[in-house]
């Protein structure tokens, strides 16, 4: 008999109003989550428990979330982040692509965002990080692209 596992993902708000909002919302949807308010917390849970999925908010009282996806990339390459912001310029959508994130979803876009956590925790996927095609499905509301300065 196979056992089935229930999605996990940690997410970092210091918005305690969208912590209970989206767990719930990600409950219904048969993904577990856990929900913390800085970035001293994540840190704190990811190296005790495991996660499948890491959704993280720009804006932390203790530090950014771009900082907090780049120390996460530091020891998991693999596991998808995703920034779940109110941060909607083109600069913010590329610092957190750069910091190692693999998707940027706008608020208050939930439909978006739990399309996103669906395909990336999904179990008939592989399990190491996907990027998702820069477009609506990332949720850019313009096509969004980056190119590297040239060295």
């Amino acid at each position: 008999m196979q056992l089935s596992t229930v999605p996990r993902v940690l997410y970092v708000d210091d918005d305690e109003d969208s912590r209970v909002m989206l767990t719930t919302l990600l409950k219904h949807e048969l993904i577990e989550a856990k929900a913390v308010g800085s970035a001293v917390q994540a840190m704190s849970s990811i190296q005790a428990e495991h996660f499948d999925l890491y959704l993280l908010d720009s804006r932390l009282p203790d530090l950014d979330g771009f900082d907090l996806c780049r120390r996460i990339r530091d020891f998991d390459p693999n596991t998808p982040i995703l920034f779940f912001s109110g941060l909607s310029h083109d600069a913010d959508k590329k610092r957190g692509i750069e910091a190692g994130a693999n998707a940027y979803v706008i608020k208050p876009d939930v439909e978006g965002l739990l399309g996103s956590i669906k395909q990336f925790v999904s179990h008939e996927e592989s399990a190491t990080a996907k990027i998702i095609p820069f477009g609506r499905r990332a949720s850019f509301s313009q096509p969004f692209t980056y190119e590297p300065a040239a060295a």
